[in-house]
């Protein structure tokens, strides 16, 4: 497993394992060994399946750790193979199977990789106009899904209880509700002290799930 990912692997399984008290040990022990197979993307997704089938306190985390699973098997899978494997159709083919899996995470792990490799400091500015890039007219689908964020840019400079008075505003309409907390907390506070997570998670509506994906975001990002 890639560094980054192991230690948002890690991180966000402990998390959530805490506060629905599950044992997180035991279900790692079980999941960890899918991101090492040397097999083909989506037997590796089914094996990820199958483990969270059989693990259903985690249900939750199944989507994130799917995106988890992709980032790796670009970190470490995709330079096995050949050169332009992800402009190919056996690619494209995979891409079309999995369009409904995973969340937008995925997009912030990319983006944080991109940070790591150009050394500068991700913020959320960044992320939304040069990464997403949600002002070009040919980006209009991402503008949509990140609209409440971008509406609500103010608050990277405010508090998690005022973050979480405004996630709890959002309907199931709004793509990113499930993620709006957590995402828009690591903007504001990208290395969060022990005493720094106890308020987030203080402040999270959904404790188990908020702070397993802050825990995510933060270890992926170290």
């Amino acid at each position: 497993m890639e560094a980054k990912v192991k230690k948002a692997f890690e991180a966000g399984i402990k998390a959530y394992a805490k506060a629905e008290q599950l044992d997180g040990a035991a279900f790692a022990a079980a999941l960890a060994p899918v991101y090492a197979l040397e097999k083909p993307f989506l037997d590796k997704a089914a094996a990820l399946d199958a483990v969270f089938d059989d693990n259903q306190g985690f249900e939750e985390l199944r989507e994130v750790y799917f995106d988890l699973l992709m980032i790796n098997f670009f970190a470490e899978d995709v330079q096995k193979l050949e050169e332009d494997y992800l402009d190919s159709p056996e690619w494209e083919a995979i891409e079309e199977e999995t369009i409904d899996r995973g969340t937008e995470l995925l997009n912030i792990f990319l983006y944080l990789r991109e940070c790591a490799d150009d050394e500068i400091e991700p913020s959320l500015d960044d992320y939304l106009k040069e990464f997403l890039l949600v002002e070009e007219d040919e980006f209009q689908d991402e503008y949509a899904i990140y609209e409440k964020i971008i509406a609500n840019q103010i608050l990277v400079d405010s508090s998690f209880a005022e973050i979480s008075k405004v996630a709890k505003t959002l309907t199931h309409e709004d793509e990113l509700k499930e993620l709006f907390y957590a995402v828009m907390s690591f903007f504001n506070e990208p290395a969060p002290s022990e005493g720094t997570l106890a308020t987030y998670e203080e402040a999270a509506e959904n404790k188990a799930y908020d702070t397993a994906i802050y825990q995510i975001i933060v270890n992926f990002n170290k």
